[in-house]
């Protein structure tokens, strides 16, 4: 996904960042993910199923697209 204005969010300036899967919660739409050692809560319901292992784009918590 590629924003047009300086390939960052103008509403909140975050960027996407590409994370991977480590734990899926398919009931409630949520995955544990992890980039750089670091381990966040992310909203999947946008991108379908995902598995642990797979990549995604995510963006303010939410994945985006499958990377």
């Amino acid at each position: 996904m590629r924003c047009d204005h300086d390939e960052h969010c103008i509403t909140c300036g975050d960027v996407a960042v590409e994370m991977t899967v480590l734990r899926v919660d398919d009931e409630r739409c949520l995955a544990l993910c992890e980039v750089g050692g670091e381990k966040e809560t992310v909203e999947v319901g946008l991108v379908g199923p995902v598995a642990p292992g797979d990549a995604v784009l995510v963006h303010a918590g939410t994945a985006l697209q499958k990377a």
